[in-house]
């Protein structure tokens, strides 16, 4: 398995990451205990995951995901063969986002204790705090994690340009630990919020990108093609904003694909992304061993050149 760094970290992933939101959502703990089996039994590392997966099932409290991968930890004992990713920043019933030193030294206890671990690879902040806290006040929080062995590297997710860039100065100027990653909403219909700006600032500071909603939370796998197939699962009404020419041209782009290389749309939508020089590993989750298979067969599938010029005309925004 062709392994990539993440930044300037040295940290080495396989080019997908499992997205861990759907465990205890969509999923039980058996379930995602047969999925996180799968996806490392065929040679792959990064699991994602946030405290805030998922607060939002009714009778959550959030914390669900970290305590079921936890759980596969302890049964498995292979915490050295995983890297774990989680979040921090989120709602969790306080009332809003919150970067705060104070908070994020909590936060960061529950989940190591969720977990059942003395220490998470990457930690992530999952949102912007919504009081202009200054990026000092976090970064100097993540400092002291990283100096007492409870975090290896910071990660990003969901900044502005902006924030971002201020973030990175600040750790060069002060000497704080910098983030090695950014993890932005990017898939072939959700282009230009990344390509826009923030693709070249990953790209200048060496950044490794974790993509989230890589299939568009669904809507690439071709699994909803019309209103009538909104039903199909606990996610389809979210894809009626896809239902439009736009998406409809992409969807026969990624047949046309998926055809001439005896794969599914699924694949070739994250093999588009595997190919993007940005990206380092995008992140899909699996409901069912036969999604899993689908999605780690996108890691062999190596597109040429005119495959990817059709899917970039069919998805291009500018």
């Amino acid at each position: 398995m062709e392994k990539r760094q993440l930044g300037q970290s040295d940290l080495q992933v396989a080019p997908l990451t499992l997205g861990c939101n759907v465990f205890g959502w969509t999923i039980d703990e058996q379930q995602s205990f047969s999925i996180l089996d799968g996806y490392v039994a065929a040679g792959f590392n990064l699991l994602d995951t946030a405290d805030v997966y998922s607060r939002w099932k009714p009778g959550n409290t959030g914390g669900e995901s970290e305590t079921i991968i936890g759980n596969w930890l302890q049964a498995r004992g292979n915490r050295s063969k995983v890297i774990v990713a989680t979040k921090v920043g989120a709602d969790m019933g306080q009332g809003k986002k919150d970067l705060s030193k104070t908070y994020i030294l909590k936060a960061v206890e529950a989940s190591l204790k969720r977990l059942q671990t003395d220490y998470i690879d990457l930690y992530q902040t999952h949102w912007d705090d919504d009081t202009n806290l200054p990026v000092e006040e976090t970064l100097e929080a993540y400092q002291q994690l990283v100096q007492e062995g409870k975090v290896r590297w910071i990660g990003a997710s969901n900044l502005t340009p902006a924030r971002l860039l201020a973030s990175l100065e600040a750790s060069k100027q002060h000497g704080y630990p910098a983030y090695q990653t950014f993890q932005p909403e990017y898939n072939l219909y959700e282009r230009e919020g990344f390509e826009k700006e923030m693709e070249g600032i990953c790209l200048e500071n060496r950044l490794g990108v974790i993509s989230y909603f890589s299939l568009a939370a669904g809507f690439l796998t071709g699994k909803y093609r019309s209103e009538d197939d909104l039903g199909k699962s606990v996610r389809g009404g979210g894809m009626k904003k896809y239902l439009n020419p736009r998406g409809q041209q992409i969807l026969e782009a990624l047949d046309k694909v998926a055809a001439d290389y005896e794969s599914t749309p699924a694949s070739v939508a994250l093999a588009w992304l595997i190919a993007r020089p940005s990206v380092t590993a995008p992140i899909a989750s699996a409901t069912s061993l036969e999604q899993l298979e689908a999605l780690t067969k996108s890691t062999t599938l190596k597109l040429n050149e005119e495959a990817i010029a059709l899917l970039n005309k069919a998805s291009e925004w500018r």
